[in-house]
């Protein structure tokens, strides 16, 4: 690969990794809009991917939509750690968890039980990947990038 494509890569990727939290998180938002009854204390977010009408369309679409940005994200990691084994290992269990992520949305709430397997994947793989990219930049001394990546487990494992 050119120096030039992989940098373009690198660059699409990167896009890609800081939009779909923005994204996941407006959609979130739009289908909390939406459904007036949604409480943050009394409901799951799930919740939202089965109520009728236009709510459970953006919400399960945009799940969707940020596992598969998040999965071409993956391809940037991937790339950025082309000679760390650990990294590798660490993006291959983040690409699982966005394949968990889109699961989600595919199968809302009302499949069950597979909603709850891929939403327990997910709750488990995202910050255990992170974990392992965390070590893979650490071994490979980008410090900053380590800091941020352990920041990004922590609050990842909070819920």
């Amino acid at each position: 690969m050119s120096r030039s494509r992989y940098a373009a890569l690198l660059r699409v990727s990167g896009v890609y990794g800081v939009l779909a939290p923005v994204l996941a998180f407006t959609f979130i938002l739009m289908a909390v809009g939406s459904y007036p009854q949604f409480s943050w204390t009394a409901n799951a977010l799930s919740d939202l991917g089965v109520v009728s009408g236009v709510t459970a369309g953006v919400f399960n679409s945009g799940l969707i939509i940020c596992g598969v940005l998040c999965l071409t994200f993956a391809i940037g990691l991937y790339l950025l750690l082309i000679e760390s084994v650990i990294g590798h290992v660490g993006v291959i269990v983040f690409a699982l968890a966005c394949v968990s992520l889109v699961a989600i949305g595919t199968f809302p709430e009302s499949v069950s039980p597979t909603h709850y397997t891929v939403s327990v994947a997910l709750f488990v793989l995202l910050p255990i990947s992170l974990l392992v990219i965390t070590a893979a930049f650490a071994l490979t001394r980008q410090t900053k990038m380590a800091v941020f990546t352990l920041a990004v487990a922590v609050v990842a494992a909070l819920p």
